[in-house]
């Protein structure tokens, strides 16, 4: 059993409201609309940038070459994921300024916030749990959903779920759980545990609140109630 391992099974069904949100399931069936995934790679895009800049901040607080090393490594594997959402948006017509432009909205701005501030406020250990749910998330997804690509050769999501199925990607995930381990290896005690647990827990809850989100700027606005008057 892995230090991730222990996480996830200590925040229970956190982990899974996350991982098998409606907005994944939709996105695997094909049946996601497709306004709530550009809603969400815009506002994903953003958020990749201010990960990038948490990264940056593990090199920053690390004391060994491996430590150096491991923040490189999600650095690089972030830049090439922003090519991904740069290639999707521009099919759609929105040039790179407008990408950049874009307003992070307020899921957005909670989740790496909070990530962030774990990383300035703790150390590196408290980081990196902070930033396990999405890359490790991530790999979990892109794993669960890769037989629709098989099952469906016209998926409409196919880039997407291929970028996280994909091997690179994967053995990305896979170094991060080892690297937790490594960092906890001198020994974790209950209330050391409990700490990161409750990271573990608040950055799957926002990883579903970011999902959420997206599905609700797609959803149509709600008719107005004629029997409710407007009143001075």
């Amino acid at each position: 059993m892995t230090l991730f391992d222990d996480l996830t099974r200590a925040i229970g069904s956190q982990w899974t409201d996350y991982t098998e949100h409606e907005f994944v399931r939709r996105l695997g069936e094909g049946a996601l609309p497709l306004p709530a995934f550009q809603d969400y790679l815009v506002q994903d895009y953003l958020f990749l940038i201010q990960f990038a800049r948490a990264n940056a901040l593990a090199a920053f607080k690390s004391t060994s070459l491996a430590d150096l090393e491991q923040a490189a490594a999600g650095l690089s594997a972030i830049l090439h994921e922003t090519g991904l959402h740069r290639r999707l948006t521009a099919g759609w017509g929105i040039a790179p300024e407008q990408l950049d432009a874009a307003r992070e909205k307020q899921g957005t701005v909670a989740y790496t916030r909070f990530v962030l501030d774990c990383g300035m406020s703790g150390d590196l250990l408290d980081l990196q749990v902070a930033l396990a749910p999405c890359t490790m998330g991530y790999a979990e997804i892109g794993r669960a959903l890769a037989p629709a690509l098989e099952a469906d050769p016209r998926h409409p999501y196919r880039d997407w779920i291929a970028e996280y199925a994909d091997e690179g990607f994967q053995a990305t995930a896979r170094a991060a759980i080892r690297r937790l381990d490594e960092l906890g290896a001198d020994g974790i005690g209950p209330r050391r545990f409990a700490r990161l647990a409750e990271i573990f827990g608040a950055a799957s809850r926002l990883e579903a609140d970011f999902w959420q989100q997206a599905l609700n700027a797609a959803a149509p606005s709600a008719p107005a109630d004629p029997s409710q008057k407007e009143t001075a």
